[in-house]
């Protein structure tokens, strides 16, 4: 069996004293394992704790208790941090933090250079890395006169050229309208796809999740619920006792049900609804 590439082991995280006595504890016992090149989609309400789990990945935040191994790295081993984040790469949910430099390449490049990468390899994965993003024409723009998604697509391109296994991505399109989210969320699947990228994808957006290898709900720092995507929406009472939403098509799959149409559960997508009300002979 493959090993995994992400590995929480009994992880719980406390952020410290809020009264004399009292912790706020974010994660409760942990146990969490993602395999190269999956597409991993966690979900949850604010203050669940998916962000406070993204930390971890790559030595943002250090369990209070247990274990994060990273390709058999501890994450609190300080001699090893900067190892680790040369493996997982963080996407944040502003773009405009992430970029530091006067163009859009310049922008890409900043992180081979802080590795000590040689100059024309960085030209090399400079140009490769924004043609996986498909912003190879902008290379000479600045950064702060592009749309938000485009931003947001700059960002990825600086984390892939830096050559991570994985990229987390926390809440990349929170900021973003509707075109920006669908431009991010089309390169974060390509690169998933066609680089192999394992990627971690924490939303609080439902149809973000439906081409997910595997969705984990998080609720109070735990997890509540993990599975297919088919598998998770099929909960949809579960999921509303958890403040969350399922996606359109899921939710008028249930009301029909209840109507006494014969839809499965878990339907997720238009295409699977419209086959079951409409089968071919």
């Amino acid at each position: 069996m493959a090993k995994p590439l992400i590995r929480f082991t009994d992880v719980s995280f406390q952020y410290g004293r809020i009264h004399p006595g009292e912790t706020s504890a974010a994660l409760h016992n942990i146990n969490l394992e993602v395999y190269e090149h999956e597409f991993v989609a966690v979900l949850g309400h604010n203050g669940s704790g998916k962000s406070t789990l993204a930390k971890h990945v790559n030595a943002l935040l250090i369990p209070t208790s247990g274990q994060v191994m990273v390709s058999d790295l501890d994450t609190s081993d300080q001699d090893k941090v900067w190892e680790i984040r040369q493996q997982v790469g963080m996407v944040f949910q502003n773009p405009d933090n992430q970029l530091v430099a006067t163009t859009v390449e310049e922008d890409v490049a900043f992180g081979p250079e802080n590795l000590g990468i040689p100059s024309l390899e960085i030209q090399k994965r400079v140009t490769e890395a924004l043609q996986a993003v498909d912003m190879l024409d902008y290379r000479l723009h600045s950064p702060h006169q592009l749309s938000g998604g485009q931003k947001q697509r700059v960002a990825i391109a600086g984390m892939i050229s830096m050559r991570p296994k994985c990229i987390v991505l926390d809440e990349p399109t929170a900021m973003l309208d509707p075109e920006g989210r669908r431009e991010v969320m089309s390169t974060i699947h390509r690169l998933n796809k066609e680089e192999g990228i394992t990627v971690l994808h924490i939303t609080h957006h439902m149809d973000e999740v439906i081409a997910a290898d595997r969705v984990i709900v998080m609720d109070q720092g735990r997890i509540a619920l993990q599975g297919t995507p088919r598998e998770v929406f099929s909960n949809v009472d579960l999921l509303r006792e958890l403040h969350l939403d399922v996606p359109q098509v899921t939710d008028l799959a249930q009301r029909l049900r209840l109507k006494g149409y014969p839809i499965q559960e878990g339907t997720l997508t238009v295409s699977e609804m419209v086959m079951q009300l409409c089968p071919s002979d």
